[in-house]
């Protein structure tokens, strides 16, 4: 599944955004410097403790998703509807390839784009707050997991998109808000009950919570649920993510494999 051919796949769409850091690095760094200036020092000062960690690098972890998903998301779809666009996704398609080696190669390149924008923030975090890394293999598998499966989305996204608008639709109007409302600026712990519990629909809060618990060591979803099973909700969330991965890589794979939206 890693041959020659995937390997010159995968690093051609790693230069295709390395060569480009002004509209691929730069934005997310610009854009989050701001969320801390504002969110984090200003408001931040206003706010008591959130779970015992100052507001600002409580609220990092939901940046460093919000930054990794966007961005492993936007590659893959662009990726594939410009190729789309273009017509010279058909030279990839009759290539000695295999469909699964296409579709890794894809899917590996933004996942690294979308670790990289993830790291940039962090660092970006670490000028306005000091950054602790409680459980680092766990923070490491969790971020090269949700950056894989937005990476398979991102690939479904461009072959069901008819035009450009369909790709920052699917972006900026259905991603984004579910991560702001994953409790990346709060704590479940601070809402109702019921409201709790309809958090927990939406799967960004696993996503959000699971970096967080990498990062800082604390798991909202721990808090509100049973003490019992408090250490196990992080591995089960990990888990529970690592099967919807590898769920989306396989549709994927079969998408590919049936020519759904490669030719029209």
């Amino acid at each position: 599944m890693w041959s020659v051919g995937s390997r010159a796949l995968f690093q051609r769409e790693i230069l295709r955004f390395v060569r480009r850091p002004k509209n691929t690095f730069m934005p997310p760094a610009i854009t989050n410097v701001l969320y801390f200036a504002v969110f984090g020092v200003i408001l931040g000062g206003r706010i008591d403790q959130i779970a015992g960690f100052d507001y600002i690098l409580f609220i990092l972890p939901g940046l460093v998703v919000l930054g990794t998903i966007s961005n492993a998301f936007e590659n893959a779809s662009f990726s594939i509807f410009h190729g789309r666009w273009n017509e010279y996704i058909h030279e990839t398609l009759t290539s000695p390839l295999s469909y699964a080696e296409m579709v890794v190669a894809y899917v590996a390149a933004s996942a690294v784009r979308g670790i990289i924008v993830g790291v940039i923030i962090a660092i970006v975090g670490r000028l306005f707050v000091p950054i602790s890394l409680e459980n680092g293999l766990y923070l490491v598998t969790i971020m090269a997991t949700i950056s894989v499966l937005f990476a398979g989305f991102g690939i479904i996204g461009g072959l069901v998109a008819r035009d450009f608008d369909d790709l920052t639709v699917m972006n900026q109007f259905i991603l984004r808000p579910l991560v702001f409302f994953g409790a990346v600026f709060y704590s479940l712990e601070m809402l109702d009950p019921i409201w709790q519990q309809v958090s927990l629909l939406n799967p960004m809060v696993l996503m959000v919570d699971g970096v967080r618990y990498g990062l800082l060591g604390y798991s909202d979803l721990a808090a509100i649920g049973p003490s019992a099973y408090a250490d196990y909700v992080p591995l089960a969330s990990l888990a529970a993510l690592i099967g919807v991965t590898t769920l989306v890589v396989l549709l994927d794979i079969y998408l590919f494999k049936i020519g759904y939206g490669l030719t029209d």
